[in-house]
């Protein structure tokens, strides 16, 4: 018998999660013979009754421990979060929206049994959730990809099980504050397989990744292994300085074979605010990179445990 431990992230699925729950529970009951499941719910302070039903739940089913973060963190802080209280042979992620259905446990399991420590799901959209959901993925993984050294497949999903093993290492070594789960799972290597599921559109609710937020985790995932960025800013830096001098010497040609400048006050304009722009731009991109550096230098705690409301295994 081995131990496998579940966590399942939560913000503002109380629509969802007693079906959640009841489906699981289903797929589960079919692998008892084999294994034993601790079932970790990780609640992101939420303004709905998540909370509530989370507590219905754990009272029912003794198998099920709830992590009520003190504040929203995040869902990739709360998977943090749940790995960090696990000590099972295996750690299984996924959310509990049941657009990762539980019916892919078993895969998993059986990956896991081949040897494999990580096992990543590749998510194929339902039809019916909708062009743009598939196009502003499509364009996270293509940009993704193009800027940063480590490779993440099109329709990877934080949906996947990994062994004691890595868990160990996550929970002892990379303590980084702004953590792009779906990189790092790529980054640190180990035997891993990939399992593919079909994502079913959503049942109640609505999607946590909102096109600001889905363009502020492609933000973290670049600055988190790529420096292309920051040396795209330092070429086109002196490109323009470049083009800067050429442009000045062609003009003193002028001033000394035509006896006047020529006239340009639109294009100086132009070129100034362009200038203005550019070097804004390139700040940002520092201020990014700065950010991220002032973060972990602060060396607050990943994430605040408010209250447990455990269960114990069967």
């Amino acid at each position: 018998m081995k131990d496998i431990d579940i966590v399942l992230p939560v913000y503002n699925e109380e629509q969802c999660l007693r079906r959640f729950h009841e489906a699981l529970d289903k797929q589960l009951a079919r692998l008892t013979d084999r294994y034993r499941f601790r079932i970790l719910y990780v609640l992101d302070r939420c303004p709905d009754n998540s909370l509530g039903v989370l507590r219905e739940i754990a009272a029912r089913d003794l198998r099920v421990t709830v992590l009520r973060l003190s504040r929203r963190f995040g869902h990739q802080m709360s998977l943090v979060a749940g790995i960090d209280h696990c000590n099972g042979d295996a750690v299984i992620m996924m959310d509990c929206d049941l657009q990762h259905p539980p019916e892919v446990i078993p895969c998993l399991l059986e990956k896991f049994e081949e040897g494999y420590d990580v096992v990543h799901t590749l998510r194929r959209y339902d039809p019916a959730s909708g062009l743009t959901k598939r196009s502003t993925s499509h364009l996270f993984y293509k940009l993704q990809n193009a800027l940063s050294p480590v490779k993440i497949q099109e329709g990877a999903a934080d949906f996947r099980l990994i062994s004691k093993k890595v868990a160990s290492v996550f929970q002892n070594s990379i303590r980084e504050q702004n953590q792009f789960l779906r990189g790092l799972f790529h980054w640190v290597g180990f035997e891993s397989a990939q399992v593919s599921f079909l994502s079913p559109a959503r049942l109640a609710g609505h999607t946590k990744y909102r096109p600001l937020r889905l363009v502020a985790f492609s933000i973290a995932g670049i600055t988190s292994f790529s420096k292309v960025p920051l040396r795209f800013a330092t070429l086109l830096g002196f490109s323009i300085s470049s083009l800067s001098v050429l442009y000045g010497i062609y003009l003193i040609c002028v001033f000394f074979f035509a006896g006047h400048l020529p006239p340009g006050y639109t294009s100086l304009i132009v070129v100034t605010l362009f200038m203005g722009g550019l070097q804004l731009t390139v700040l940002g991109i520092l201020g990014e990179y700065v950010g991220s550096i002032f973060d972990d230098v602060k060396s607050r705690p990943l994430y605040i445990v408010d209250e447990i409301i455990a269960g114990r295994r069967e």
